[in-house]
């Protein structure tokens, strides 16, 4: 099955390709700031992962098949080479598509995660999910309200309302299959296959205040993509392309041009 995607800018046949993807619990539409800073130079594609937004739904969910999805999608397109763009969850499954087809990625930019596994850390956002599946919720603001009571941030609640949507009956629900990606959650933490090193121009942008890429990481980095850079912007966390959009939308840009 095909990825849903929504493609914007020039022309493929006269610009370079850019792929957007989204890292877990997101959709298409969190790399829109991304997106809109590339329309005037490049093809861009927002695609939904699998288990996510509009995309179909299934029970596996590893880095292998959701970089198989998005290589499906190249295929489809008719595109020979692409810049892959992923925050997170989704910049592990860009990696993970250039060690499966290297030849097929022009560059790659990789947001706020590195090649490695990672300690469990949605344990408290899980839970207020299903909290909110399991009250059913009139509004959006009733399954704020829900959420809040383990949810602190409420730049996080508000990322994750984006994907509170109405069903057919009318019933909100997530977009997100959510069971899914509780039952795999060890799959999308762990490491990707890296069974040799991508010679792909890397580029490593983190934001100075989240410990996803840690100075520990850097021998991972080298070791799997070994022309690896690395761009820190300052005063970000994890979700720095919306803290700081200008400074990564330039990195960005500066690079794959």
């Amino acid at each position: 099955m095909l990825l849903n995607f929504k493609q914007s800018g020039l022309d493929q046949n006269n610009a370079k390709s850019v792929i957007l993807i989204h890292g877990l619990f997101g959709s298409l539409e969190n790399l829109n700031v991304i997106a809109r800073a590339l329309e005037p130079s490049f093809n861009v594609i927002n695609v939904d992962l699998r288990n996510h937004g509009r995309s179909f739904k299934s029970d596996d969910m590893n880095y292998q098949v959701m970089a198989d999805d998005v290589l499906s999608l190249i295929s489809h397109l008719g595109l020979e080479k692409v810049i892959l763009v992923g925050h997170s969850m989704g910049g592990k499954v860009a990696m993970q598509v250039a060690m499966l087809e290297e030849q097929k990625v022009e560059k790659l930019v990789i947001l706020d995660i590195a090649p490695v596994d990672y300690h469990p850390r949605h344990d408290t956002i899980i839970a207020a999910l299903n909290k909110v599946s399991q009250q059913s919720p009139a509004s959006r603001s009733e399954a704020d309200k829900i959420m809040s009571d383990s949810i602190e941030e409420l730049g996080v609640r508000q990322f994750l309302l984006k994907s509170l949507a109405k069903n057919q009956q009318g019933e909100l629900e997530w977009r997100f299959n959510l069971s899914v990606i509780e039952e795999n959650y060890s799959k999308i933490i762990s490491n990707i296959d890296t069974p040799r090193t991508c010679l792909c121009d890397t580029l490593f942008i983190k934001g100075n205040n989240s410990d996803y890429i840690l100075a520990e990481h850097r021998e991972a980095i080298i070791g799997a993509f070994s022309k690896a850079k690395a761009k820190i912007i300052q005063g970000a966390g994890h979700w720095l392309h919306a803290e700081k959009p200008e400074a990564v939308n330039r990195s960005i840009i500066d690079f794959i041009q």
